[in-house]
């Protein structure tokens, strides 16, 4: 489901709401949205991130988004076959 559908059913299903279920789902993005903006990479993970970074420029082997979202979805469903 792409972003764009969902920020359409959400939109769809906010009149729907009562006063108490809106103030529930705002507390919720809320909680989201400080979750992202506390997020703080350690040097570890920047060290790494600069390092892929590198590799990229330097012509290194790219996976493509398709490629990506199949090894994904293989790995969830050998997941739940387990």
């Amino acid at each position: 489901m792409d972003t764009a559908s969902v920020d359409k059913q959400i939109n769809d299903y906010l009149p729907i709401l009562s006063k108490r279920q809106k103030k529930a789902v705002l507390m919720v993005v809320k909680t989201f949205a400080e979750e992202l903006e506390n997020t703080e990479y350690n040097e570890e993970f920047k060290k790494e991130l600069d390092s892929r970074f590198d590799e990229y420029k330097n012509g290194g082997k790219l996976i493509s988004e398709a490629n990506v979202n199949r090894r994904i979805n293989r790995a969830i469903s050998n997941r739940k076959k387990k």
